[in-house]
């Protein structure tokens, strides 16, 4: 491969990185196993690029900025390698998974950096050369055939197609906890909680807990984006029929936590989503989103609002959503109080 190319070849392949790792946060339905295989053969393959890479620089590698940047990219393969061959190590705290996000951000903004300051703009036979050209066919095609051995054989294959293993299926209320950023709101008492269904109804609603228990129950699989999931028989009161009961007159509901974090679906949406006040039998417990919480199958784990208290119809999707997952950990109610 020509520098050029090797290069252009690498910064292809990290912004393809870039890109669905990002849409692996949303792909929660077996119809988007895609992401994560094209996701897995990305990396394979920048590893296979990087040894052109390292044939011409090899020599000129010194103490510095170079070599930070190929530790950097060694550790982010090693840790997605590891974490999709098995391992579930936690190094500091935190999880393999959660160094591969974070040392995957930094990747992307170093090469972002260096292609700004030195990056040469690519020549037709950069891109056009045919030896090239069955060279980076050969690396693609190795790539792929490695992912999916890698994820049917050995200890990889007992995850899910999202790359979570599973943790305490139908267990009630005994699989893991977690709370996207900070979230750590106190418990709501269930005597005084109230759910209010607004916006654009025409008859809205002012429940307590008792009028959400409409023996409605769903078994749906919670998949968290920090690399576990659990399926779980949940039991509340379809959001579909409170809609209903209320007379929604707008095209996407807003389903709002006693924090302040929310998230919007689509009304067509709205027959598979469950507000859940029971899991496996048991009432949910605070840190699993007591009194009441979403359940969206298809949907990722931080997308199941925890604490909800109001649901609100709106035209059009709610572009404040996504900040708000950050900003309530901000909220006197996100701290506690």
């Amino acid at each position: 491969m020509t520098p050029r190319g090797t290069d252009w070849g690498l910064a292809t392949l990290v912004a393809l990185l870039a890109f669905t790792g990002a849409l692996t946060a949303f792909a929660g339905a077996p119809s988007r196993a895609w992401v994560f295989t094209l996701h897995g053969a990305a990396g394979l393959g920048l590893a296979g690029v990087l040894v052109w890479k390292f044939r011409r620089v090899r020599r000129r590698l010194r103490p510095g900025a170079g070599l930070v940047a190929a530790l950097v990219v060694a550790l982010t393969l090693a840790s997605g390698i590891v974490w999709s061959s098995g391992g579930n190590a936690a190094p500091a705290g935190f999880t393999v998974l959660a160094w591969h996000d974070a040392l995957g951000a930094v990747l992307v903004a170093a090469v972002v950096a260096h292609a700004i300051v030195r990056a040469k703009r690519p020549r037709r036979r950069d891109l056009a050369d045919r030896r090239q050209f069955l060279i980076a066919a050969g690396v693609g095609a190795a790539a792929f055939a490695a992912a999916e051995i890698q994820r049917r054989v050995g200890p990889g294959a007992r995850r899910r197609f999202t790359g979570s293993y599973e943790r305490a299926s139908f267990a009630g209320n005994a699989f893991p906890t977690t709370s996207w950023v900070a979230d750590h709101p106190r418990a709501l008492d269930p005597r005084a909680y109230r759910l209010a269904v607004t916006g654009a109804v025409e008859r809205p609603l002012d429940l307590a807990l008792d009028g959400l228990a409409a023996g409605d129950e769903l078994v749906a699989t919670l998949d968290c984006t920090g690399g576990f999931y659990s399926t779980q028989r949940w039991g509340g009161v379809r959001v579909a029929a409170l809609l209903d009961r209320a007379g929604a007159r707008a095209d996407h509901v807003r389903v709002i936590s006693h924090t302040g974090y929310r998230w919007t679906f689509a009304l067509d949406d709205a027959g598979d989503l469950l507000l859940a006040t029971h899991v496996g039998g048991e009432p949910l417990s605070h840190e699993h989103g007591a009194p009441v919480r979403l359940v969206a199958p298809g949907r990722r784990g931080f997308q199941w609002v925890k604490w909800v208290v109001r649901l609100e119809l709106h035209d059009g999707p709610d572009p404040g959503a996504a900040a708000s997952t950050v900003w309530s950990s901000l909220t006197p109610e996100g701290r506690g109080a």
